[in-house]
């Protein structure tokens, strides 16, 4: 092409079209600096097709273009035109936001009706998760496998109906949760789902599936359920796994494992060998060709594998500038649904996100290598210094209220968590060391103790154990991985149980604090081998920033403190309730969160719920199945609303509530040990260094 005398090419003068279309120009100084398609008659000649701009959408048209499809919009009136959905001082309802974006829609159980417009839905480029369920939505299955990037769909409790058709699920290979549970769909189970890579949970039951069940062998599949529904056929060999009640209610099921044979089909006989000189002649001079093929094939694999492994430890070896920009621009939110499922705190996953682990690199700012060493105060993981954690791979988990969290990988293989904080600057140094090595000294199965600090006057470094399995906020709201033990009411009961005896230590060993715990919240739950709980960040109380303190412990929303600044060990008690509440309805608090906006307000609505006889209906349906439990369940209740009483004169003290608590009869039916007993036996619960929460490497979420 020889345009050297021209600069720019047929551009439209019109100031209007310009706003209305994008006018295609090349730009030749001996480069091509634009490409657009033209059509070349001569050429000298070109002509540039200029092409009209696809208007997109804000985030808050889309939404309330998603609204207006509702046929009573009226519930959702924060949902205004011309304010922000994801603004901190007012966000919209229902809306989950990570930096600005909206990543989830938690609109179950409010009751809402129309059609689904998925056409705005496609302009919320961050959505990954939309929770619809227990609303009264009707008619076939929308329009959603065109989102091809969503995470988690729940439209269970609705009335959707028809058949979903065989490909429908093509499109979606990034779904990870899928609830379509009570519903009236009808027709085969779609076999496109067998083609989802990472499907984690699947529930179907209570509709009118006919036929077979697809073979969904994935592994990752860690949730299933296709009872009450119209099957026929074997069970595949990879759902074998799941128990008996995921396949009942299906008459035309048959499995030895469902004590129902499945009747065999006559073979019909196989066709009589060839022999003599009617075998066909095979030519094998394209197997010189086929072994030459898999040699290249097998060299060209290896050199791969070997570049992409010089690769990542490059990466590892890479240091990475200053940690606190990274934990702002590293993180992931994970998504829950709602109302059970609020995702991470998020997850944290309401407007508090719950923090994934980032892919991000690097290592501790060097600032923290002028300022002094490390502080070993436990040496149960092995010693370390500070040059060994300024070499770590480190990965950011997310922030919490006192700061900033990392997964820091030693040399040696030991995986730890550092705690970044400019919130406890209010002791010198020998004061701090005094009271990191008080901390360090608790011995206790349900407490997780310092490892190492770094003394900065305006900022700290906490280090402690690196723990698998997260945080339980991120186990009730968060995005479950593979390895995730499912939650049932036996698990539940033992991880409250685990909390109170961990609290009781607190309050034998650091009597003399007037907020022994202070900061107690699901996300300071840690969850370990067998789901045995571990609490952390604990005794902080007289450590944090008087200015910043109410903003920082969770024990200061407690009505009481956040009202009239009245702090006491019954603002602890306060936050166990909350705890409780959360385990058992599976909401996320919005207790937790600055504004009070987002999540669901348990204390209110467990309070409500018990003074109207419906204890039943706010407990997580994960659990409520279990009616042998039921009992229990209900007492347990009642603990955690006599623990959030508004007056602190009428609420429960920790001992009352612990005592309660382990009265509560525990698995099989059988009655837990006593209070006194538990009390006895700590001795036998303290934490060793030989503990091990398995390889770090299987799941990266940690505390946060």
């Amino acid at each position: 092409m020889h345009a050297r005398g021209h600069k720019k090419i047929a551009e439209s003068n019109d100031p209007k079209e310009k706003k209305k279309s994008k006018s295609l120009s090349i730009v030749v100084n001996n480069k091509v600096m634009a490409i657009a398609p033209a059509i070349i008659l001569q050429p000298t000649l070109i002509i540039i097709v200029t092409l009209p701009a696809i208007y997109s959408m804000t985030e808050a048209e889309a939404l309330v273009s998603l609204k207006s499809s509702f046929s009573n919009p009226e519930l959702l009136d924060t949902w205004v035109p011309g304010s922000a959905p994801c603004s901190e001082e007012d966000q919209w309802e229902g809306v989950a936001c990570n930096n600005g974006v909206v990543t989830g829609l938690r609109l179950g159980g409010i009751g809402l009706a129309g059609e689904i417009h998925v056409d705005p839905l496609l302009e919320l480029k961050g959505l990954r998760t939309i929770s619809l369920n227990n609303n009264a939505f009707s008619g076939s299955m929308p329009e959603f496998h065109r989102i091809g990037f969503l995470k988690a769909l729940y439209l269970q409790g609705n009335k959707f109906s028809g058949d979903i058709p065989m490909d429908y699920f093509q499109r979606m290979r990034s779904l990870k949760k899928l609830w379509l549970a009570d519903n009236q769909f009808t027709g085969k189970i779609p076999s496109s789902l067998v083609e989802i890579p990472q499907l984690m949970e699947l529930h179907l039951e209570n509709n009118q599936f006919v036929g077979n069940i697809p073979d969904l062998s994935n592994p990752s599949l860690v949730k299933f359920n296709v009872s009450n529904n119209k099957l026929e056929g074997g069970i595949p060999a990879g759902l074998l796994r799941f128990n008996v009640s995921s396949f009942s209610g299906n008459s035309g099921l048959c499995d030895e494992k469902l004590g129902k044979s499945c009747e065999k089909t006559m073979e019909p006989p196989s066709p009589s060998p060839i022999v003599g000189d009617d075998v066909p002649s095979v030519p094998h001079r394209s197997s010189s060709f086929e072994v030459a093929g898999i040699i290249l094939a097998s060299v060209f694999l290896v050199s791969l594998v070997v570049f992409l492994i010089v690769r990542s430890r490059r990466k590892k070896e890479e240091n990475f500038g200053t940690v606190g920009q990274e934990a702002n621009e590293g993180s992931v939110e994970v998504q829950v649904t709602a109302p059970v499922k609020r995702d991470l705190d998020t997850a944290s996953t309401s407007s508090t996100p719950v923090k994934k682990s980032s892919s991000r690199r690097g290592c501790i700012s060097s600032q923290s290598k002028n300022a002094g060493e490390l502080v070993m105060v436990n040496n149960e993981k092995g010693v370390f210094g500070m040059p060994d954690l300024m070499r770590a791979a480190a990965e950011v988990l997310g922030n919490g209220s006192f700061g900033s969290s990392y997964k820091a990988v030693l040399a040696n293989g030991v995986a730890v968590v550092v705690k970044r904080t400019r919130e406890m600057n209010v002791l010198e140094k020998d004061d701090f060391d005094a009271e990191m090595r008080k901390l360090t000294m608790l011995k206790h199965w349900n407490i997780l103790t310092p490892l190492a600090y770094h003394f900065r006057k305006d900022e700290k470094l906490v280090i402690s154990e690196y723990v698998p399995r997260g945080s339980l906020l991120f186990s009730l709201h968060g995005d479950r991985g593979a390895s995730h033990v499912e939650l049932d009411w036996p698990a539940r009961l033992k991880i409250v149980r685990g909390i109170a005896q961990g609290m009781h230590y607190l309050y034998t060993v650091l009597g003399s604090s007037d907020l022994p715990h202070g900061n107690l919240k699901s996300s300071n739950v840690l969850l370990g081998p067998d789901n045995e709980p571990m609490l952390v960040d604990y005794g902080f109380s007289h450590m944090v920033n008087p200015s910043t303190i109410a903003q920082t412990l969770f024990a200061y929303k407690a009505p009481e403190a956040a009202q009239q600044g009245q702090v006491s060990r019954s603002c602890d008690v306060y936050c166990l309730g909350v705890v409780i509440i959360e385990i058992l309805t599976g909401r996320f608090p919005s207790q937790y969160l600055s504004n009070g906006k987002g999540g669901a307000d348990v204390v209110q609505w467990v309070e409500t719920a018990i003074s109207e006889g419906r204890e039943s209906e706010v407990l997580d349906p994960e659990i409520a199945g279990s009616r042998n439990w039921l009992g229990e369940m209900e007492q347990l209740l009642h603990i955690g609303a006599a623990c959030t009483e508004s007056n602190p004169q009428w609420r429960l003290d920790m001992a009352e509530a612990v005592r309660r608590i382990m009265e509560i009869k525990f698995e099989g039916g059988h009655e837990s040990r006593s209070f006194a007993d538990s009390h006895h036996g700590e001795q036998s619960q303290r934490r060793h260094g030989t503990n091990s929460f398995g390889s770090w490497d299987n799941i990266e979420y940690g505390s946060s």
